[in-house]
């Protein structure tokens, strides 16, 4: 008698294999058994017929080191099928961290990340100094899913050096020694890697750039080493370059990447996007990672399903009318949503707002923002044509920009959101991800669940890779759905050592997801003020998610959290 068997479903195991008709048999918390297992039994039986049964996501790219301190679900990305994280990204982090630090830690990862810095401070309860201890905080909770942790390079480098370190002084041989000291304290105690960021499009709240930014290379290979000496971890970073600041640093980036990868035998993993300075940059990186490989190096480039996309509406961060005085003044009534919105309804505001004309180079930036701007819609279009835009809309309407955005915004009670895709969609389309996608050294990531949290919302991506790309695209050529699951289970389990999970095989953790495939749908993002102190984030939610299933136990039934909390600390490689 099984604890579990899933019975008839389509099964994509995650190896890359066809798909089929099988059951999975689970016990203790793991698959036993996969294939026609009409005589076996279970305690509890799910009926998969007609439904797609695969691994449970593995999202390498988080951030939720605040929130897991508070929050049990850890979502959005849980409402998407992941049941295995790793946070820590972009050499931002709460460890180590000396009690007098605490603010500024605090800023540093608001600065990157768009957290609320007052939802950080009144979310987290500080019980650690050393990267052991926070690892041992982490422990003491449990999750809807499993979660792992890097150890971030600013994080150690203020620890290590103090203001010199936060400001970005060149560390000392006896700095570099002690910094590595922590991180291979760190990777001993469980940590899966060590991060770091060297875009200067990351600042700290106070306009300062991360520290280890411009970190010189004896640094960075000295850190790298505790890596090669322990034989465990992965070196990831944000490179110079990455945000088309500057196209010529990424290639020398890759240069380094490519002699430390080779100096410490591990892994590195890099984001890489489509920057519209140098469009075609990104097959030159991708071309060199995996010559690389022919040289002893093991380089990651880290990929996006879709475009990098702001979201612009009256309750983000970012709105499209925010340059007009007329909004200014409205906004600076601090007024409730519910009396923002009955103002915004008002037709006097709205032709104060519409009849604005910019004068000067406003008139040329407004310009390019509605032709770069889109109507998100619901569900939402992530490769919008230009039909979408709201110059062509407006051309085609013979009204003006402002007077479609106006109208789109106040959808949904004044939720409705504009999309404006900043990065991998130079041509307008997401050709070139498919591209990135398709390539044997690209990993799948750069959803930053948990940050961001008031102007991008891609925690979402998980389901984004089977509804658009496997099933929906219009405008190009789609992707395989094997692949599109073994790029998110097996491939992104397997860089970070998670060799237990990311496919539905005898002997690895059951994490599942039972999917409704024909029915699997994007929710409309939207702003949620439930972080602690009020704050806000954005959320998209899903629906044809039957269940989610995390070492053997079922946390969302038909998208429900059921309240239960299988997940755990991961400490280390499996």
């Amino acid at each position: 008698m099984h604890d579990l068997v899933i019975r008839g479903g389509t099964v994509i195991d995650g190896t890359g294999s066809e798909a089929r008709t099988a059951d999975v048999a689970i016990d203790d918390g793991h698959i036993v058994d996969v294939g026609n297992l009409s005589r076996e039994q279970g305690r509890e039986t799910i009926d998969a017929d007609g439904l797609l049964v695969t691994p449970g996501w593995v999202d390498i790219h988080t951030h939720y080191d605040g929130q897991a301190t508070w929050d049990e679900v850890l979502a959005p990305s849980s409402w998407h099928g992941v049941t295995s994280l790793v946070m820590g990204n972009c050499g931002v982090g709460f460890a180590p961290a000396r009690p007098d630090r605490h603010d500024w830690l605090i800023g540093l990862m608001e600065g990157v990340e768009d957290i609320p810095g007052t939802a950080l401070a009144e979310g987290m309860t500080w019980g650690w100094e050393s990267f052991p201890q926070y690892l041992d905080a982490l422990a003491d909770r449990k999750w809807t899913v499993d979660v792992g942790t890097q150890v971030a390079h600013g994080a150690v480098r203020a620890y290590v050096m103090g203001d010199r370190g936060a400001h970005n002084e060149p560390a000392s041989p006896e700095d570099i020694e002690t910094m590595k000291a922590i991180v291979k304290e760190a990777l001993s105690a469980g940590a899966l890697g060590f991060s770091t960021s060297r875009t200067i499009a990351h600042l700290a709240i106070d306009g300062e750039p991360v520290p280890g930014t411009f970190a010189a290379e004896d640094e960075l290979f000295g850190i790298g080493s505790a890596l090669g000496e322990l034989g465990t971890g992965v070196f990831e970073l944000a490179p110079a370059g990455v945000a088309g600041e500057d196209i010529s640093l990424p290639a020398k980036e890759v240069d380094w990447m490519r002699r430390l990868s080779v100096a410490c035998g591990r892994p590195v993993t890099f984001a890489m996007l489509q920057v519209d300075s140098a469009p075609d940059l990104w097959r030159e990186l991708l071309d060199t990672s995996l010559a690389a490989v022919a040289e002893g190096a093991d380089l990651w480039p880290q990929v996006a399903a879709r475009a990098t996309g702001l979201l612009s509406g009256h309750y983000a961060t970012l709105c499209l009318f925010e340059g007009i005085p007329a909004y200014q003044a409205l906004k600076a009534k601090n007024l409730s949503d519910a009396e923002l919105l009955a103002a915004l309804r008002q037709p006097a505001v709205r032709a104060s707002i519409v009849s604005w004309e910019p004068q000067g180079g406003a008139a040329a930036r407004m310009e390019d923002a509605y032709r770069n701007t889109y109507i998100l819609g619901s569900p939402p279009d992530y490769e919008p044509g230009p039909e979408r835009s709201l110059a062509h809309m407006a051309a085609a309407s013979g009204r003006s920009p402002l007077d479609v955005a106006y109208d789109a915004m106040l959808e949904d009670d004044g939720q409705a959101l504009l999309y404006v895709p900043i990065l991998n969609y130079s041509s307008g389309n997401l050709d070139p991800a498919r591209e990135m996608l398709l390539h044997p050294r690209a990993a799948a990531g750069l959803g930053d669940g948990g940050a961001h949290c008031g102007v991008i919302c891609d925690s979402s991506q998980p389901t984004f890779m089977l509804t658009h790309w496997t099933r929906d695209r219009t405008r190009g050529d789609k992707l395989p759905l094997e692949l599109m699951v073994k790029k998110q289970t097996h491939d992104t389990a397997m860089l970070y050592g998670l060799t237990d999970r990311g496919t539905l095989e005898t002997g690895k953790v059951a994490d599942v997801n039972i999917i409704d495939y024909e029915n699997l749908q994007l929710g409309t993002p939207k702003i949620v003020a439930d972080l602690p102190a009020g704050g806000r984030r954005l959320v998209q939610d899903a629906t044809g998610y039957v269940a989610t299933i995390k070492s053997g136990v079922t946390t969302f039934d038909g998208g429900k959290d059921t309240g239960k909390r299988p997940g755990v600390l991961l400490r280390g490689a499996r």
